[in-house]
């Protein structure tokens, strides 16, 4: 179709100026860098609405199957960059607001990132939607429209404080209100059997209202659409309390039906904490669920044809509830008789699984199931007593059991598919924490190999990478990323090595200026960015890095006149607010940054930097200007990972363990342009269970020992020496994720980093072959993958 092919910059001005002057009431002289952001917006917003038309009517008229996505994280970021590249009207734009006098940088950066997730899982969701557009597969997803996200990070004396986002204190122009799209969202109350039926009384109820974004694709083909709920109070404002003066209680319903879609992730370590977590999963579930019978039922009569209708994917554990959910809908509220309703609820359901982390597999309580959502416990206590007689298993393959109901377990009898994310994952999944589920459902099991939309991690965050990429392998690797294997035709090319080199310094000459900026240091672009930026987690092993960092740092002021490797260590991540150990991590960190930075010794031979903050538009900064990508996770832990595609996709080489998709990378790049490390996942097992491995392997490693002591003394916070005294305890003592074992391995890679980049035109060869090996990463491969093999859907281009 390739409808912005015509779009002329005379014609954009027009829609442009005439936002700026009837929607945002503002003349040109007047206007500020946010009312021009807002009216570029609303006019690429409109270049949308007729593909998403479009899109919609083709499914109706071919009856096309959808997917229904459901995760409780989309970290979409910002959108106006992502939508002029999708539709390739960039340079419009940009000649447009020249002509004006307004730089499109300072307008882009005026967008905030919507706070709609954490890290992973939800870009992933981010990516797949809009390969799912890309590729004109119908689909939605659904999410929460949270006010306030996660937190905004800051750093007060080194420490992590939580702030709330403000991204909708404006107003968000790429959604649309839908408040005839509004289903009512139960809670609590009793049960009751009348005439044979269960009927369920609930005490509360909320409003579940849609805000629709459009998710356009490459050459905006085609637009899908992704629809978050908004939670508002089924009762009015209370005009007689407010009246007699009682004004907090008058609002109270509308404060409380809030609360819901305020923020992700509330602390879970008090009651009520857990009480709004189970809410939340159920909201997002039942709006999607009503929403998804009530179109179903505008084109079909027959509630039996609904498996081959429609998909839904619950991305990991959160939306579990969708399996008694739908029970719930299809018996209590359209008639259908329970096994016919449980057939159609498994057809439709799939299950991707994130995590072999046993206590990240999410369980509640029986007596909070329960008293929050009785009906639902009725239907899950069915399911499970059809799952043990059926299979003829013993209770502790129960989904309720020892007064918990384990959500993984019920996402996993309820769907057809349950995948995991990369092959290693997928394999361990079936040999640990699904072993038994998986020898009696012995085909439930598949891999999805994760991947990432190359539209926004390499054409928008990369510009001078890609016209490196479309100079030497032409056109057109936007949408078939494998075609980056053509680079690999061009590794004997000096000038195509030198030009990867020259993109990578442009990048990294940007992130110094923004660094100097912003952060007030300052960076020399030729020393290697070594970057590690993710959530701040144990088995993610930013301790590692730490303690690499501190052994460097006195390595280098023992001798501060051999040959080093200039390094800038880069991290980035938020820790969860009720996570001590991470936290700790975090504030180590920094005052580490504060010791090593100041210190005239080593000057430029070693920095590090901690930005605050780290969301997806401070990824497209980063990771673009990165040398080394550190994937570290102890083996066996990480299910996947997709920062380390984006790296391997710009360039970066990997430091890594065979952990989650490292495995498939290092299989795709060349085991020699990979630096690895580390015990294996079987070793790693085996190591874990020997009585006082971390003990031994301090005792083992001098360089280490001596870390631990600098730490212990003080050295990086004089006016507290026992800060950090816990985090040394642990690492002695426990070590749970095996840092102290895989040290002095970590160091030695280290080292071999060193040596490979003191030859830039080495270092040049294997940036080239990691990107030509990239291709596989894409999240169109991925999707096309899920369509096949899981949801059984046809794309409709």
């Amino acid at each position: 179709m390739h409808i912005m092919n015509d779009l002329s910059a005379e014609s954009l001005r027009l829609s442009i100026t005439q936002h700026l002057t009837y929607t945002l009431g503002k003349d040109k002289p007047h206007a500020s860098t946010y009312d021009w952001r807002m009216a570029v917006s609303y006019a690429v917003r409109d270049l949308i609405i007729e593909p998403w038309f479009a899109a919609t009517r083709k499914t109706y008229a071919e009856q096309g199957k959808r997917v229904y996505y459901l995760s409780m994280e989309f970290l979409i970021g910002r959108l106006l960059a992502d939508a002029m590249v999708n539709l390739n009207i960039l340079d419009t734009v940009q000649e447009v607001l020249d002509g004006e006098g307004i730089s499109l940088a300072e307008v882009i950066e005026d967008e905030p990132d919507a706070a709609l997730g954490n890290g992973g899982l939800g870009r992933l969701a981010a990516c797949f939607l809009e390969s799912m557009s890309t590729l004109a597969c119908p689909a939605y997803g659904y999410g929460i429209r949270y006010e306030h996200g996660l937190f905004r990070q800051k750093f007060e004396g080194g420490r992590q404080v939580e702030l709330p986002e403000d991204w909708l204190n404006q107003p968000h122009p790429w959604e649309f209100e839908r408040p005839e799209a509004r289903y009512t969202i139960p809670f609590k109350g009793h049960v009751e059997t009348v005439d044979g039926a269960t009927v369920w009384h609930p005490s509360e109820t909320v409003y579940a209202r849609a805000y629709d974004i459009p998710v356009v694709g490459w050459q905006g083909n085609w637009a899908n659409t992704l629809r978050l709920w908004g939670a508002h109070s089924t009762e009015l404002f209370d005009l007689e309390r407010f009246n007699s003066g009682d004004h907090a209680a008058a609002a109270a319903p509308e404060e409380l039906a809030r609360t819901l879609s305020r923020v992700l992730y509330p602390e879970d370590t008090t009651e009520s904490g857990k009480e709004l977590r189970l809410k939340q999963e159920f909201f997002l579930t039942s709006a999607a669920l009503q929403d998804i019978l009530r179109r179903f039922l505008t084109e079909y009569d027959d509630l039996e044809l609904l498996p081959q209708k429609v998909a839904i994917q619950m991305n990991d554990t959160h939306p579990a509830l969708a399996g008694p959910e739908l029970i719930r809908l299809l018996v209590d509220v359209y008639g259908v008789e329970w096994s016919a309703a449980k057939h159609i609820a498994q057809g439709c359901l799939n299950y991707t699984n994130h995590t072999l982390l046993p206590e990240a597999l999410e369980t509640w309580s029986t007596w909070l199931m329960g008293r929050v959502l009785p009906r639902h416990m009725q239907i899950i206590e069915q399911i499970d007593h059809e799952h043990l007689k059926a299979t003829g298993t013993p209770p502790t393959l129960a989904i309720v059991k020892d007064d918990q109901v384990h959500m993984g377990t019920l996402a996993f009898v309820m769907a057809s598919h349950v995948n995991g994310v990369s092959a290693l994952h997928t394999q361990l999944m079936k040999q640990t924490v699904f072993a038994d589920l998986n020898r009696l459902y012995p085909n439930r099991i598949l891999n999805q190999t994760n991947g990432v939309t190359p539209r926004r991690w390499l054409r928008l965050s990369n510009p001078s990478l890609s016209r490196v990429l479309t100079d030497t392998i032409g056109a057109g690797w936007e949408n078939d990323l494998d075609r980056l294997a053509d680079l690999g035709a061009h590794e004997g090319d000096r000038a195509v090595r030198d030009a990867i080199g020259a993109a990578k310094r442009d990048n990294k000459v940007a992130l110094s200026n923004w660094a100097a900026d912003q952060l007030g240091i300052s960076l020399d672009p030729d020393a290697m960015f070594d970057v590690q930026v993710k959530r701040m987690h144990e088995y993610k092993r930013q301790l590692l890095n730490v303690f690499e960092t501190i052994a460097r740092w006195d390595a280098i002021r023992a001798n501060p006149n051999a040959n080093w490797t200039p390094r800038v260590k880069i991290f980035g991540g938020k820790a969860a607010p009720g996570y001590v150990v991470a936290k700790e991590i975090i504030h180590l960190i920094n005052d580490i940054a504060n010791t090593i930075n100041n210190d005239p010794v080593t000057g430029d031979l070693l920095k590090v930097v901690y930005p605050a903050n780290y969301n997806v538009s401070m990824a497209q900064r980063l990771i673009p200007a990165a040398d080394l990508s550190e994937q570290i996770s102890t083996a066996g832990k990480e299910a996947s990972g997709t920062g380390n595609m984006k790296f391997t996709m710009n360039g970066a080489l990997t430091i890594g363990t065979l952990d989650g998709a490292n495995v498939e990378i290092r299989e795709h790049v060349g085991a020699e342009n990979f630096f690895l490390f580390g015990m294996t996942a079987a070793e790693a097992q085996e190591r874990s269970q020997m009585a006082d491995h971390a003990r031994t392997a301090i005792l083992a490693s001098q360089p280490l020992q001596d870390v631990l002591q600098m730490i212990v003394e003080g050295r990086f916070s004089p006016n507290d020496t026992g800060r950090y005294n816990g985090l040394v305890d642990l690492t002695w003592n426990h070590d749970p994720f095996l840092v102290a074992s895989d040290f002095d391995s970590y160091l030695a890679s280290q080292s071999a980093v060193d040596s490979a980049y003191s030859n830039t035109d080495h270092w040049n060869t294997l940036a080239l072959r990691n990107i030509a090996g990239s291709g596989f990463f894409s999240s169109d491969r991925t999707i096309k993958s899920y369509m096949a093999e899981i949801w059984h859907t046809q794309s409709l281009a």
